[in-house]
């Protein structure tokens, strides 16, 4: 069942813009009588004029809106000086309902242009069905150009124009709760390396489980790549980093290992180079973002380790990958955790916790219950240091010094983090992010900045 209704009068052809009104009070007379049951919520979107007010184009639209009582309540107009703002407002207020069907009431000469703006702003959890703005009878000319314009490719300069547009609107808008913030080690030599671990203030992402900095986009969220995009962008800005040579992890929750430069797996929770100016990048939402740096032989790495990568080692894996790689030492590598969920949140079953309990009985917390408590961190450590890494270069929760403490709790501090424990499946992804400094990128960061 349909759920929202879009009307798109943003550019009419020229012969319909006097029958403007009359067009909207037909298509809406349309949607009364199809929507008898159950009225959909209707969005009028239209193009405000520069220098006119939005009050004044959505009045001049009121006569056709008139006497459509169902829809009263339900219905809203959207204007806007470009087809990305609008489109945008209207996303926000569907999203705000929650609601995911939606038709899509539009010139025909418009529909190839408003797919390309759909597939970017919006992800596969909507789904769009479009019908045809019935148009004046004389008006055959125009169905004809309609029928010949139907089938064809949009031109690709029409699609880097419409991006282009997105772009500069998404630049436009305000940060979302508060300034960008990014927290550092001071394990991390940075005069060597920059590095931190994002937190979820700054961006631009507006659902509340995903506002603001959600630096992840699937076909399961509502965040589309776009949006991501240019949460990355700022943070670039804010940290100093080149947005262009990033390189984040794929994850595949198990512990295979990218050589950047070297032929790319499908898929892989662990990555490391050597290469300067080059910025390595592990997601976290509960699980735990690892950083990697060996300030001696000037190598660095970035690992995503849940609960089944920690099992299976996938820290280790990157750290042996260094030593294979770029002939860095077990003692030269410095190894920080990130904002990960803590063994006060932490649960998994029974038998996945003996797993575990066999690495060390002090990972698990009501071990006889059906439930126990996990603590990933404390088994990362213990897995690291046993694979030859020193104490001493490991940062995590158990630092003695809380102020210097960066391996909060993600679940317990919902203002600050993302939580897919906390926050079900439409939840936000921050990052821990590396790189080995270079000339070229102080550069980026100076001019970011100007």
């Amino acid at each position: 069942m349909v759920e929202a209704v879009l009307i798109d009068l943003f550019i009419l052809p020229a012969n319909l813009q006097n029958n403007i009104q009359g067009l909207l009070h037909n298509t809406l007379e349309a949607i009364e009588k199809c929507s008898s049951s159950h009225a959909p919520l209707v969005y009028v979107m239209c193009c405000q004029r520069q220098g006119s007010e939005k009050k004044g184009e959505q009045e001049f639209l009121l006569p056709a809106l008139g006497g459509f009582q169902s829809l009263k309540r339900r219905l809203e107009v959207v204007c806007a000086q470009t087809t990305a703002a609008a489109l945008y407002t209207v996303k926000q207020r569907l999203d705000e309902k929650d609601l995911s069907i939606i038709k899509v009431i539009l010139p025909t000469l418009r529909k190839d242009l408003m797919k390309v703006y759909i597939d970017h702003l919006f992800t596969a959890v909507y789904q769009f069905v479009f019908e045809d703005l019935q148009v004046v009878p004389d008006s055959e000319s125009l169905q004809i150009s309609e029928r010949q314009h139907e089938g064809q490719m949009l031109p690709s300069q029409d699609i880097a124009l419409i991006q282009s547009e997105i772009q500069m609107y998404l630049e436009s808008l305000p940060s979302l709760k508060g300034e960008l913030t990014i927290l550092r080690s001071s394990l991390i030599p940075d005069d060597i390396f920059l590095h931190g671990f994002t937190t979820r203030t700054g961006g631009i992402s507006y659902i509340p489980t995903l506002s603001s900095c959600n630096l992840f986009s699937s076909s399961k969220r509502r965040d589309p790549q776009v949006v991501v995009k240019e949460n990355l962008r700022r943070l670039a800005n804010a940290a100093g980093f080149n947005p262009e040579a990033f390189h984040r992890v794929k994850v595949d929750h198990a512990n295979a290992v990218c050589i950047l430069g070297k032929t790319e797996p499908d898929n892989y929770d662990g990555i490391v180079t050597n290469q300067r100016g080059v910025t390595l990048a592990a997601p976290g939402a509960d699980c735990i973002p690892v950083l990697f740096a060996d300030p001696v032989r000037r190598a660095c790495g970035a690992a995503h380790s849940g609960w089944k990568g920690t099992l299976l080692g996938v820290s280790m894996a990157t750290v042996n990958a260094m030593v294979s790689e770029y002939g860095c030492n077990m003692k030269d590598i410095l190894v920080v955790l990130g904002p990960s969920v803590g063994p006060c949140c932490y649960k998994l079953p029974h038998e996945s916790a003996k797993e575990f309990h066999r690495i060390d009985p002090n990972c698990v917390r009501l071990f006889d219950s059906a439930s126990p408590y996990i603590d990933i961190r404390r088994a990362t450590r213990i897995l690291l240091e046993r694979g030859g890494i020193l104490p001493e270069n490991i940062q995590d929760d158990s630092i003695t010094d809380q102020n210097q403490n960066i391996t909060f709790c993600t679940a317990c501090h919902p203002d600050k983090f993302y939580s897919h424990f906390r926050d079900g499946t439409n939840f936000g992804t921050q990052i821990g992010f590396i790189s080995i400094k270079d000339s070229d990128s102080l550069s980026y960061s100076r001019a970011a900045f100007r």
